[in-house]
């Protein structure tokens, strides 16, 4: 049986389980850097975090070269919250009081979605993938204040779709 042309044979990741480098481009912690690192709790057996990871902050470019090696024609995955939107305070709020966009961290993300098709692979973003912003946790208590939450969601959501929606056209 053969697949159809147009079928999507690829990997997914999760930018907290691969990606390293936390505080790289301005990235904040997000719930689950707070979750990992809990010195009391031991959440999780070996205390390990993702705090290196995979290291694909640094190797994204190896990375794509894999699933290009293995016949991948998409790879979804997902975008940190925490590195696209600038929460370190030292920037202005945007005109509506929300937190600006950060350009660095948008900037590596740009990079790898340019070199995936490049390389014909495919980019599928995911936006959420369970790793809200620490900060927006601890301002206003996160997933658990609706109006909040939503302003801030979709104001993430608006800026990945404004800098990347060239590109990316699976969401």
């Amino acid at each position: 049986m053969a697949l159809p042309k147009d079928f999507l044979f690829g990997f997914a990741t999760a930018a907290y389980q691969i990606e390293g480098s936390p505080t790289a481009d301005n990235r904040t912690p997000s719930v689950w850097d707070t979750f990992t690192h809990d010195p009391q709790a031991h959440h999780i057996a070996d205390n390990s975090s993702g705090d290196f990871a995979t290291d694909h902050y640094k190797l994204w470019k190896q990375d794509i070269q894999l699933l290009k090696s293995y016949g991948a024609n998409a790879y979804r995955f997902s975008v940190s919250w925490s590195r696209i939107i600038d929460f370190t305070g030292g920037s202005t709020q945007t005109t509506d009081g929300l937190d600006p966009p950060n350009k660095a961290g948008i900037q590596f993300y740009r990079c790898i979605i340019e070199e995936l098709v490049k390389e014909g692979i495919t980019p599928a973003l995911t936006l959420f993938h369970w790793d809200s912003p620490q900060v927006l946790e601890d301002r206003y208590g996160g997933w658990l204040n609706k109006e909040e939450i939503v302003k801030d969601y979709v104001h993430f959501a608006r800026v990945c779709f404004r800098e990347f929606g060239d590109l990316v056209k699976h969401w």
